[in-house]
């Protein structure tokens, strides 16, 4: 007997739990990963520009675990060769006069796609990409190929300036530019890349539930949050931020897939938060987190709340962040620890209390901040926190 088919609340809920797993460690590089996750529901692609040495391949290797499915990853540079992407030519079929490509364990076959230094590709390797990328079709020779392929990252120091690369790296719709960890978060740093040494055994989501959750983006009814986007579009041409029409319509497969992966059917106004990806530039980004922070301070998500937070800056989002932040210090009490570990610990609940005050007013507090505060409050007036949740 055939299984039977998953619900919607499930898939999203399998895909939350998977990325908060993917996530783990990563410090500074959570909201990477919510966005290859959200670009796969969108059927979308990602490129994340930022220096070498910032985690990047790391970030989408977990990402494609937790996601499941085939994966491919390359390091391109100015003398790759197509066979090393896309695979060689079957010399018995060349034989016969016929060029065809042994795309077996290549890119052409991958459902989840990272290429490192991907404008170092030759042009006849860019070429080929753009087929895969726009049409999901792999064009070479003889050889015509559906492909698999839900998401591809592309990955660089810097955007290009020639004006033919940038004509290809436009085919990515999502942008995220990535930072080194910055100074005071270099201890949690550390920790979390010795715990990535110890890879802990993670959950996965099934594609099947990848494919729930892209098949309710698809269907999704646009239509209430449409006058929303067309405003945000018009703030962001006042300001001198610019998107091109393809982009300005392909935000709305993002849009629609934050909320699925929110587990709602319908997006609305806390929805519009993928906007900010869209557009191209470090700076226009930053000014846009800037002219778009009114329209977007309903934001919210539980499923990708990182990267919602640092889309919008909004009170919901940052509320979201603090509660989870918050639920997972009080997760892992140092029962056994020394008393330095513990007095580390407390000074982390008192400053994730100092943020809560700093950013809420008492009578302001979303439920589940006002839940959190109380317990730690009774926590941190404890002689000894670590026993009080024994």
């Amino acid at each position: 007997m055939s299984p039977s088919p998953l619900s919607f609340e499930l898939a999203a809920a399998s895909l939350r739990e998977a990325l908060t797993d993917a996530g783990t460690g990563l410090v500074e590089r959570e909201a990477m990963v919510e966005l290859v996750a959200l670009s796969a529901v969108a059927g979308e692609h990602l490129l994340v520009i930022g220096p070498p040495g910032t985690a990047k391949s790391e970030a989408v290797r977990r990402t494609a675990r937790a996601l499941g499915g085939s994966y491919f990853e390359y390091l391109l540079g100015r003398f790759t060769e197509p066979s090393e992407i896309f695979g060689p030519v079957d010399l018995r079929k060349l034989r016969d006069g016929l060029v065809e490509t042994e795309t077996a364990g290549m890119l052409p076959e991958a459902e989840v796609a990272f290429l490192d230094e991907v404008f170092l590709g030759s042009t006849a390797i860019l070429n080929t990409l753009l087929g895969v990328l726009n049409e999901r079709m792999f064009r070479r020779g003889h050889t015509r190929k559906p492909c698999p392929l839900r998401v591809c990252v592309g990955a660089s120091n810097a955007l290009p300036e020639e004006e033919s690369l940038a004509a290809f790296a436009d085919r990515f719709l999502a942008r995220i530019f990535v930072e080194p960890v910055p100074d005071p978060r270099l201890e949690e740093l550390l920790a979390g890349g010795a715990r990535l040494w110890r890879e802990a055994e993670a959950r996965v989501a099934s594609l099947e539930a990848l494919d729930v959750l892209a098949r309710v983006a698809q269907e999704a009814d646009l239509g209430p949050v449409r006058p929303h986007l067309a405003h945000a579009l018009r703030t962001l041409r006042a300001s001198g931020i610019g998107l091109s029409d393809r982009r300005a319509v392909k935000a709305q497969r993002l849009i629609a897939a934050a909320a699925a992966l929110a587990g709602r059917r319908t997006p609305g106004p806390a929805d519009l938060w993928p906007l900010f990806y869209v557009v191209p530039t470090k700076e226009g980004q930053e000014l846009a987190r800037e002219v778009l922070r009114e329209l977007l301070a309903s934001t919210e998500n539980s499923a990708l709340a990182a990267a919602a937070l640092e889309a919008s800056a909004g009170p919901l989002a940052r509320a979201q962040r603090i509660a989870r932040d918050g639920r997972k210090l009080l997760e892992s009490p140092p029962t056994a620890g020394t008393a330095g570990e513990v007095s580390a610990w407390r000074l982390k609940l008192e400053g994730v209390a100092r943020e809560m005050d700093a950013g809420f007013a008492p009578e302001a507090l979303p439920p589940e901040l006002r839940v959190l505060r109380e317990e730690l409050r009774t926590l941190l007036e404890s002689k000894a926190p670590e026993q009080a949740l024994a």
